[in-house]
């Protein structure tokens, strides 16, 4: 794997530490193909900070995706970037049309822990380029996942992917997380994912800045580390987080966004 597939295992090691820990994500998956997989990890890329990071980021984008098939059962789900992450068994009796999309070293790794079934598919694809979206049956609903993803693409890159989607799906209900242009320059000198070589990362201040491009309405910015998942941490822990590394101080370097077409009733 090159640099950027390497940082699957970051997310993954966060999510396998707080699952182990009892707290925030329940992920078993995560816990057993990190004891198979993982690699010693350096530096930040092993703070228990950033695990607590990653654990609440991913049950936050559990929560909005579990919303969003109650309120459109029919929908088709993308996730883009899904790495080796068990979303799909997370969230539980699914019965939609589901591709976990990726790198093809990535898909490869995958299918070791993952089985394709008549709804669950896994798609090689690169985000940065758009023409394998053409080639997915169009359906009245999409949800569309990146979670760590918008980071590794040029704004551009980014522009075309949103473009791409909405020319193709009726319905495009979007959910991902963007650093911020501040935390894309610093992150050249000082990332967790430094540590597996990668270090050119893109950030998005304006959310509406997507919206004026393609034409994807931006709905809301959502909180990564909200309350009920702080308090899951304990004593010293917790208030640490919640002053230093939660709210508006996360929200400098770190921001989530929600976008949906605006054909949307």
């Amino acid at each position: 794997m090159n640099g950027v597939n390497k940082t699957l295992y970051i997310p993954l090691y966060g999510k396998a530490s707080v699952s182990k820990k009892g707290i925030i994500l329940k992920d078993k998956k995560a816990e057993m193909i990190w004891e198979k997989e993982g690699f010693p990890l350096k530096g930040k890329a092993k703070s228990k900070w950033l695990t607590y990071y990653m654990g609440m980021r991913s049950a936050v984008f559990d929560s909005w995706v579990k919303e969003k098939l109650e309120k459109y059962p029919s929908a088709s789900v993308l996730y883009i970037g899904c790495g080796m992450d068990s979303r799909i068994e997370r969230i539980g009796n699914i019965k939609n049309t589901w591709y976990d999309i990726d790198f093809p070293s990535v898909i490869q790794e995958r299918k070791k822990y993952y089985q394709e079934t008549e709804s669950y598919h896994m798609l090689c694809a690169d985000a940065s380029k758009t023409e394998w979206i053409a080639e997915l049956p169009k359906t009245e609903q999409v949800i569309v996942i990146m979670e760590g993803v918008s980071m590794y693409l040029k704004l551009q890159e980014l522009v075309q992917l949103l473009d791409a989607l909405q020319k193709h799906y009726k319905n495009v209900h979007i959910f991902m997380d963007c650093y911020t242009e501040f935390a894309a320059r610093a992150s050249k000198y000082k990332n967790p994912v430094n540590s597996v070589g990668v270090q050119n990362l893109h950030g998005l201040d304006e959310p509406g800045y997507l919206e004026e491009q393609t034409g994807i309405g931006f709905v809301k910015e959502h909180d990564l580390t909200p309350d009920y998942l702080i308090n899951e941490l304990k004593g010293f822990e917790r208030q640490f987080f919640k002053c230093v590394l939660g709210g508006n101080m996360a929200k400098k370097m770190y921001r989530l966004f929600e976008y949906q077409t605006n054909r949307q009733p």
